[in-house]
């Protein structure tokens, strides 16, 4: 791992970029219609939960990475086992982030131009940005976090002085009761994007002062969770239920209606730079923590040798997914959900907590 540290505000900036990230580009809950805002609240107390589950292993491995200590828990043949799918898990991940935000410049801004070309030249630029290493990152979030919220304020003052908000469009609450909103949090809310916070395992080690981490990462999972819900219900208020859950990028066709005294208006390639920003810093630490469990598991020195190779496989796998957007979604959210965020979000890191928390209390050490 790089001899770096980072400091609390600026974990807090990075799990803030990181959770907003493609969640607010994609049509994160809308199968909750209406209800999508109690949906993404309840998402994300279940993912505070798992978040405990992280901070503890976290604890019981202070200087050490996800990849480093799984093979302490569970004895070295399995253990690289597993680091080796978390590694494929974070660079493929990575590569379907990617993916979303080359569909959306496909779909807003560029749909003549191939989508690997679009993919390239994001990919080009987070490839050199890991480069650089992970204090380069959390710096320009540093910055970038205030050009978002700048943003985002800016937004959310124009969509209520166009006079698009339409709360009667939230009505009614609970129209079809639990059942709808629960299904919703056990497919989609919980693990897109709080359980994804299984990432940051890699990455706590850097904070120069361990003991904030777990304050911190409520902290930025909260406000992140507050923010999220506001977007989604601000979208089911402009756009409807029905049309929201249509849209495929429900917060990009609510911007495009911000029309204020005919002057204001088209307004969504000016926020979609800001949410290209937001894509760039989960790509990033995605693929920043598949790079350093790589080095890290092989016994590589520097991890900068793996960034370019790496990078390029992320490329290619982000267009050979699937054929096209919808099949990229449906595998997100039918696939993906059961066979990868499921075991490897909730199972097996309350499985590792449980042995190793055994391990702990009777003295014990994995072969």
């Amino acid at each position: 791992m790089e001899r770096i540290k980072i400091n609390a505000r600026q974990l807090f900036v990075l799990i803030v970029l990181f959770e907003h990230g493609s969640a607010i580009v994609i049509p994160l809950g809308v199968s909750a219609k209406q209800d999508v805002w109690i949906a993404i609240l309840l998402g994300l107390a279940l993912g505070l939960l798992l978040f405990f589950v992280y901070r503890q292993l976290f604890e019981y491995y202070p200087d050490q990475p996800l990849t480093a200590y799984l093979p302490q828990i569970v004895g070295a043949p399995l253990g690289k086992l597993l680091a080796v799918v978390y590694i494929t898990y974070f660079l493929y991940i990575a590569a379907r982030v990617l993916r979303d935000f080359g569909e959306l410049l496909l779909t807003f801004a560029y749909p003549e131009t191939p989508l690997f070309v679009l993919n390239a030249i994001m990919a080009l630029t987070i490839m050199y940005g890991v480069y650089k290493g992970f204090e380069v990152l959390a710096r320009t979030g540093e910055l970038f976090l205030t050009v978002l919220y700048f943003l985002a304020l800016a937004g959310f003052i124009l969509v209520f002085v166009s006079g698009l908000v339409d709360v009667t469009q939230l009505q009614p609450v609970l129209e079809e009761g639990w059942r709808r909103v629960w299904k919703t949090v056990l497919t989609e809310t919980l693990y897109v994007p709080f359980g994804e916070m299984i990432v940051f395992t890699m990455l706590f080690p850097y904070i120069n002062n361990p003991v904030k981490v777990g304050r911190v990462g409520v902290a930025g999972m909260v406000l992140s969770g507050v923010n999220l819900a506001i977007i989604m219900a601000i979208n089911m208020a402009v756009l409807g239920p029905d049309a929201a859950s249509r849209s495929s990028f429900p917060l990009l066709d609510t911007i495009r209606r911000i029309q204020v005294a005919h002057f204001l208006e088209r307004l969504d390639v000016f926020f979609m730079i800001a949410l290209i920003i937001g894509g760039f810093f989960k790509v990033s630490i995605f693929f920043y923590a598949g790079v350093v469990g790589a080095a890290n598991l092989f016994g590589i020195s520097s991890y900068q040798r793996l960034v370019y190779p790496l990078g390029l496989l992320v490329l290619f796998l982000s267009v050979a997914i699937a054929s096209n957007y919808a099949e990229h979604i449906h595998e997100g959210l039918k696939i993906v959900t059961l066979y990868l965020h499921i075991p490897l979000q909730i199972i097996i890191p309350v499985l590792l907590l449980v042995i190793a928390a055994i391990r702990r209390r009777f003295g014990q050490s994995a072969k």
